[in-house]
């Protein structure tokens, strides 16, 4: 239990240091391209994130249960060649992807541009940035699956680090190269948005270098285990490949979720905003639902995200040698840890909405922005519970439901996506997107109580306290908002917008950790990992 606790701190760190350094560098990129340049740069990155998923046919996530799978039996010889094999595949597929992505930019740039005449942005900027973005398909999917093969051996650092490394290279060169082009050269926001694009290739090459490094490193543990096999399962490589299509698939689906609703946002948006009369806000609602938005509501899902890669190799090893006492305090842990962590922090966006848009991003339209996120803020719990559900679910071998699962999500978000904005204006998009995750989230927990009778009373009991902690945060957060706003206009000044969140979050949070330490809410979820805690409330 405590190495899934550990790994989890690890690459949640990691992801959220990842996601944190990438919703703040949008505060000055903002600043450069505005909301149409944000939009623009989404166009780009929507379709890139679903063909990376594609390209690695989920191999990554598939070869870390592989090898734990392996290693578990005392078979690390399976676990190389599957790796040495996935290294080769990766490298067709991610050039397969580039190619496709390339070469259909004009034609997709097309389709997701309905009306060039509504939001100032042109087809052909549209397609010049999905082709600076297509470079990054080169190396990304052989880069993510020595990743993987890391998290097989239960080796979370290389993953952390890499994501890391990667991140900040990109942004510094996004940063750099958008401050050249628009304030230096005085070039056009399309041009500098599409090197922005190409700074994934970038940060790509310096995450192989950091996973070039610690390969150098563990080598030698690798050789050792290797050494010591005693006998070898001997699988052909046809079936070795075709177990880890066996795997991979359901993970291609669970990661273009997200992509996916965006893209069906992506193609209708525009139309439907148009239909209703506002297409003119089309531009500045869709940057905050699929980029500057999602930016915030995305930071509680690196929870989840991190729970996710550190639980499943653990949680494999579990179902393999049929531990059900170990295997159902994973699964009851990983739950808790995202109720306990996400829920808190999506109701306090969703309280503080209006000043944490306007701190990061500006005041600008804020009635409409901060609004939007208010909605969107939500979510983020959907999102989490989906991940973990779906890492649960590959875990016990049940990774095939995860398909049927985002199938159902992504029908109800096809099918309900343009009358929602047509009843409810941008935000009718925010509810497409809840109803798609809601249906697949729902039904994750009903296949994973089916399939291993796991019982959900502890969880449940446990959210309630969750509920009520919340609650007492929410009227809390309530009071500093009107105290603060006596004197504090957030939609008219920026720093009173930073000093209202920084209240606002400094008493909502202080408020729920003391009620979650005080009532051994942490200590019963997080183990001993809470320490911090006893020094700051003096238990």
């Amino acid at each position: 239990m405590s190495n899934i606790v550990r790994g989890t701190m690890l690459l949640t760190g990691a992801t959220f240091l990842s996601k944190f350094l990438g919703m703040i560098y949008l505060i000055p990129f903002n600043m450069l391209v505005e909301e149409s340049g944000a939009a623009l740069y989404s166009f780009a990155y929507i379709p890139y994130n679903i063909l990376i998923s594609i390209s690695t046919i989920g191999v990554p996530l598939a070869v870390s249960k592989f090898v734990s799978k392996y290693n578990a039996l005392g078979d690390f010889e399976t676990g190389m060649r599957i790796y040495k094999t996935g290294i080769s595949l990766m490298l067709v597929t991610g050039f397969i992807a580039f190619l496709g992505l390339f070469f259909g930019a004009d034609p997709l740039a097309k389709f997701i541009i309905a009306n060039e005449d509504v939001g100032g942005i042109s087809r052909e900027h549209g397609a010049m940035v999905i082709r600076m973005v297509s470079f990054a398909l080169l190396i990304i999917p052989a880069m993510s699956i020595t990743r993987g093969f890391f998290q097989g051996y239960e080796s979370m650092g290389p993953t952390a680090v890499s994501q890391v490394v990667e991140q900040i290279i990109r942004i510094v060169v996004i940063l750099a190269a958008t401050f050249i082009i628009i304030k230096i050269i005085g070039g056009s926001v399309a041009t500098a948005v599409g090197f922005a694009a190409f700074a994934a290739f970038v940060g790509a090459l310096g995450s192989c270098a950091v996973l070039w490094y610690y390969w150098r490193k563990r080598k030698p543990y690798i050789q050792k285990k290797l050494s010591q096999q005693k006998f070898s399962h001997d699988i052909p490589t046809k079936d070795l490949i075709t177990e880890l299509f066996r795997y991979a698939g359901p993970f291609v689906i669970v990661g273009i979720a997200t992509p996916l609703y965006q893209l069906v946002d992506t193609l209708t948006f525009q139309r439907a905003m148009i239909d209703i009369g506002q297409g003119e806000l089309y531009d500045t609602a869709l940057g905050v639902i699929n980029v500057l938005g999602h930016k915030l509501v995305i930071i509680p899902v690196t929870i989840a995200t991190g729970l996710s890669l550190a639980i499943l190799p653990a949680l494999t090893k579990s179902y393999t040698n049929n531990n059900r006492k170990v295997m159902n305090q994973q699964i009851n842990q990983a739950l808790q840890i995202v109720l306990v962590l996400v829920v808190p922090a999506a109701v306090g966006l969703t309280m503080l909405s209006d000043s944490a848009y306007g701190a990061l991003y500006g005041i600008h339209q804020l009635d409409i922005t901060g609004s939007l996120l208010g909605w969107y803020a939500p979510v983020s719990l959907l999102f989490a519970l989906f991940t973990v559900t779906s890492s649960i679910l590959q875990g016990i071998n049940q990774q095939r439901f995860a398909v049927i699962s985002l199938t159902g999500g992504l029908l109800m978000k096809i099918l309900f996506n343009i009358q929602l904005i047509h009843m409810f204006g941008a935000k009718g998009a925010i509810f497409g997107t809840a109803l798609a995750v809601g249906t697949a989230v729902a039904l994750n927990l009903w296949r994973i109580g089916v399939s291993i009778r796991f019982p959900f009373t502890q969880t449940m009991k446990r959210f309630l306290l969750v509920c009520i902690f919340s609650v007492i945060m929410c009227i809390t957060i309530w009071i500093t908002k009107a105290i603060f706003g006596t004197f504090l206009q957030v939609e008219e000044s920026r720093l009173s917008a930073i000093i209202m969140l920084l209240a606002g979050v400094g008493a909502g949070a202080g408020v729920y950790l003391w009620f979650a330490y005080e009532s051994t809410l942490l200590d019963r979820v997080l183990g001993n990992k809470v320490r911090v805690l006893d020094k700051i409330f003096r238990r």
